[in-house]
């Protein structure tokens, strides 16, 4: 095992992510045709007219919020309103603005102190690519027919593609990772991109793809500079990812799983919940531990007050959990002002920026937990400790030098009460003189013994 080494800056970092065509809308004049009303109902084939103009437009939405990085779905050029069928990977895709634009954009974020971290899909491409395209028209004498892996000719898409697919999506032609060229395209693209100013990439579905490729890829990007982000999406077991010669971090959807376990479908009690959490973390490597990107929704899930089924409290009591949890807190959009929907398309509709649609306690609770991150310098590069106090009630204590923070989460409908002694014999020396007290569906946090 290569030893790991993770940029500094993730211990400190609150992440949030964009779905580019959904954020803000800040120069029609780029609109595709037939773009739809801001409040229309997200379709997988619509486009809403989101752009990088838009994103500057509420940089200070994002500062307001605590945000200090930025994680976007794809930005080159495609066909769809995702962008995950990438035509050109050197180029801004039009309905966002130009590479002009994006460096603006670029500047705008770093002024903030916000970083950059785009998506690199690099398992697959758009059936709109130009190797692509040439092999479909040129067939066997196409220079690029293996940068694909295409079975036989003509090259069919319906009703079953005869070339490599993602998950069987005929218009998103594998890439044929297997082929120098197509390796050395790709590293291109990740040197492209830094030189513009990026502070790293999230790979996609990087288990689709071969592994070595990734460990080049690592020597590639960390090579330019070793504060350069590399997150993996991993929905499962981070521990093949984080071993010092791919990743820094993983997508954190077990602890999501953990989280949403315990405070939206009640399938675990806290020391199920404790036992899968600590668990957790003894897989991963103390290093990776901080590049963690813990989320509680992403462009890929429902939207986390619909998983809830509305109810605000137990969403509060799962972003306690979140903001509490070593490893870096992201938030997707609109998920701070409660927007609502289903998986894919659902959970893509367009940010709501009018306030009186907010919903108030869940944005003034993200605002509260990304302070006490800033100010508490435990809940960001404390050691972690996660114990049950009762079936409803879990407690996560972060350490660091001589402070000491604790967070307890009671998701019950009763209060929960305990004595110091008590609490002591549990391992929680800081809970406060007068002991513990937790209100139903709600959390409480102790810092040196003194609640906040």
């Amino acid at each position: 095992m290569t030893e790991l080494h993770t940029p500094d800056w993730l211990a400190d970092a609150i992440f949030y992510q964009i779905f580019p065509d959904r954020f803000a809308n800040g120069d029609p004049g780029l609109d595709p045709e037939g773009v739809v009303a801001w409040d229309a109902a997200p379709t997988p084939d619509n486009f809403f007219g989101g752009d990088l103009a838009g994103i500057v437009s509420r940089l200070d939405h994002l500062v307001e919020l605590g945000v200090t990085a930025l994680y976007l779905t794809p930005v080159f050029e495609a066909r769809t309103n995702h962008r995950y069928d990438a035509v050109d990977y050197f180029r801004i895709d039009h309905r966002l603005g130009t590479l002009d634009d994006f460096r603006r954009f670029l500047s705008a974020a770093h002024d903030r102190g916000i970083r950059v971290v785009l998506d690199g899909v690099f398992n697959h491409a758009g059936v709109g690519h130009a190797a692509f395209r040439d092999i479909v028209e040129r067939e066997e004498e196409s220079r690029w027919v293996n940068w694909f892996s295409v079975e036989g000719f003509p090259v069919v898409s319906h009703p079953v593609p005869n070339y490599r697919t993602c998950s069987g999506c005929w218009y998103l032609p594998k890439w044929n990772v297997h082929n120098p060229e197509v390796r050395a395209h790709h590293l291109a693209v990740a040197r492209h991109w830094i030189a513009e100013g990026i502070d790293g990439w999230r790979l996609d579905v990087p288990y689709f793809v071969q592994r070595g490729f990734w460990r080049q890829f690592r020597e590639v990007v960390k090579g330019e500079s070793d504060d350069l982000y590399i997150v993996a999406e991993e929905w499962r077991d981070p521990d093949e990812w984080l071993r010092g010669d791919m990743a820094d971090g993983t997508m954190n959807y077990t602890l999501r799983d953990l989280i949403l376990g315990f405070t939206a479908d009640g399938s675990i009690d806290a020391y199920a919940f404790a036992a899968g959490v600590e668990a957790l973390h003894a897989r991963i490597p103390e290093p990776a531990r901080p590049a963690m990107l813990n989320l509680l929704g992403s462009h890929d899930t429902e939207r986390v007050l619909t998983r809830h089924g509305d109810d605000v409290p137990a969403l509060l009591c799962a972003y306690a959990l979140l903001f509490a949890a070593q490893g870096a807190p992201m938030i997707y959009y609109g998920d701070e002002v409660g927007l609502r929907g289903a998986n894919d398309p659902g959970c893509r509709g367009g940010m709501v920026w009018d306030t009186a649609r907010w919903e108030p306690a869940i944005h003034e609770a993200v605002v509260r937990w990304t302070s006490l991150r800033r100010r508490l310098e435990s809940l960001r590069r404390g050691a972690q400790r996660v114990v049950a106090l009762a079936p409803d009630v879990v407690a996560v204590t972060r350490a660091h030098a001589d402070e000491v923070t604790v967070v307890v989460v009671n998701r019950g409908t009763a209060a929960f009460a305990m004595t110091r002694d008590e609490a002591e014999r549990h391992g929680l020396r800081f809970v406060g003189e007068d002991g513990l007290r937790v209100p139903g569906r709600g959390s409480v946090v102790s810092v040196d013994g003194v609640i906040e």
